[in-house]
């Protein structure tokens, strides 16, 4: 099918888009989630930003993590 691909790619985004809204997760554990690699799911995110998602990366005592903003 020659869409397939297209089809997988933008489910990984929308499964990416739940993920950081439902939890604090860094680059490696979204990457892990997703079965990508770390710089893949740093791409990702960037591309969600250029989509319109407000995500913002985050900095606590526990480290760095994305956050969804609900505006």
């Amino acid at each position: 099918m020659p869409y397939e691909r297209t089809r997988v790619i933008e489910q990984r985004f929308e499964k990416a888009v739940d993920l950081v809204s439902k939890g604090l997760l860094n680059a490696r554990q979204l990457a892990m989630a997703l079965n990508v690699s770390r710089p893949t799911a740093q791409r990702m995110i960037s591309e969600l930003k250029r989509r319109g998602y407000k995500i913002r990366s985050v900095h606590d005592d526990h480290g760095w993590h994305y956050e969804l903003l609900n505006e």
